[in-house]
């Protein structure tokens, strides 16, 4: 029987919801049975029962979750944080938070790569109309008057005639194309390892590092707010962008340093992972007494700066799309219109 394996989505709203419980002075328990009540999923319905009926036994969430499974590690660690340090609620408000934020991030980035995805398609499609269908019209005409296409136009006709003869070549490939897309737009499993072998070799580079860096320092934020030692809850934070080798390695030169005695906003300046900027205002919350509430304004500055770079990048690449295939389809018209008019002139 396969495992039941708890959506980000899910998780985010189960820990917004147990946050709401929580505040409202539900026992946890009774919040648990809530939850189970209005849940649709059988499966999730089932898992949350579970868990309530052993939290009645007088078992904590933490070991009930543990024990029925469905929940992340770092998720049961959190919550046996908040457990332990009495300030659970902060706790799944934290992973509320850091769930949604990758929601969107997750929202963000599918638009970002469908929509020049799907203009390109449109545009390919465009051209290659122009090409089979359109372009022999002309030559027909052409031949009519006596002419026929020269130069660039005939070169086009002849593309043309290529691509007509392969359309059943470019049906099996575009078939092909289609499963594949599908296969990722709906397996999270292959999903997952294809992003992942991305990240191995982009992530240090461009928006996929700002989104990694925001995905890390949320973390980390969700970490120190439940209670989280500065090292534990670096050890979790890391798990979120771990791919690179290059970033890994500063991650764990990070952790030494912490664990060597450094305070957090020197071990993150040398390792590099923030900017001397973000380092200092870390430095002066902690001294202060609110390195969370500083660590959660940097993530979430981190957050901004990752989203505003995705949208920049998609407003780059419309205009560029849009450009392109105005070109080629005016360089298109001009090869077979120019010789037409030529010879319209000449019978005038």
């Amino acid at each position: 029987m396969k495992k039941l394996t708890l959506s980000r989505e899910y998780l985010a709203a189960f820990a917004l919801q147990m946050a709401f419980l929580i505040h409202a002075g539900i026992n946890m328990a009774d919040g648990i049975h809530l939850l189970a009540e209005d849940e649709k999923n059988t499966k999730v319905k089932k898992l949350l029962e579970n868990i309530a009926g052993q939290m009645d036994d007088g078992v904590p969430l933490s070991d009930a979750m543990r024990s029925c499974g469905g929940f992340p590690e770092y998720v049961i660690n959190m919550t046996i944080t908040g457990e332990t340090t009495g300030r659970i609620e902060t706790a799944f408000q934290a992973m509320a938070e850091h769930y949604e934020t990758q929601r969107q991030f997750n929202q963000r980035i599918r638009s970002a790569v469908m929509y020049p995805v799907v203009l390109m398609m449109l545009m390919l499609i465009i051209i290659g109309i122009l090409l089979i269908k359109v372009i022999p019209i002309f030559e027909s005409v052409y031949r009519q008057l006596g002419g026929k296409l020269e130069g660039m136009g005939a070169g086009l006709f002849k593309l043309g005639q290529a691509l007509n003869s392969a359309l059943p070549t470019i049906g099996i490939i575009a078939v092909i194309l289609l499963v594949v897309g599908m296969i990722i737009w709906y397996s999270a499993a292959f999903r997952y390892h294809l992003v992942r072998g991305y990240k191995r070799v982009f992530g240090e580079y461009g928006i996929t590092k700002k989104v990694g860096m925001a995905r890390f320092a949320s973390a980390l934020s969700m970490g120190m707010l439940s209670g989280l030692p500065i090292e534990e809850a670096m050890r979790m934070a890391m798990n979120f962008h771990e791919e690179s080798p290059g970033i890994k390695q500063r991650y764990e030169e990070c952790l030494q340093k912490l664990e060597s005695g450094n305070p957090l906003a020197d071990a993150l300046n040398e390792s590099k992972i923030f900017s001397p900027l973000y380092c200092r205002m870390l430095a002066i919350g902690v001294k202060s007494g609110a390195g969370d509430s500083v660590m959660s304004e940097i993530a979430k500055r981190l957050e901004t700066d990752a989203m505003q770079a995705i949208d920049e990048t998609v407003a780059r690449i419309e205009p560029t799309i849009v450009i392109f295939t105005s070109v080629i389809v005016g360089v298109i018209l001009l090869a077979v219109m120019l010789p037409l008019l030529n010879i319209m002139s000449t019978i005038a």
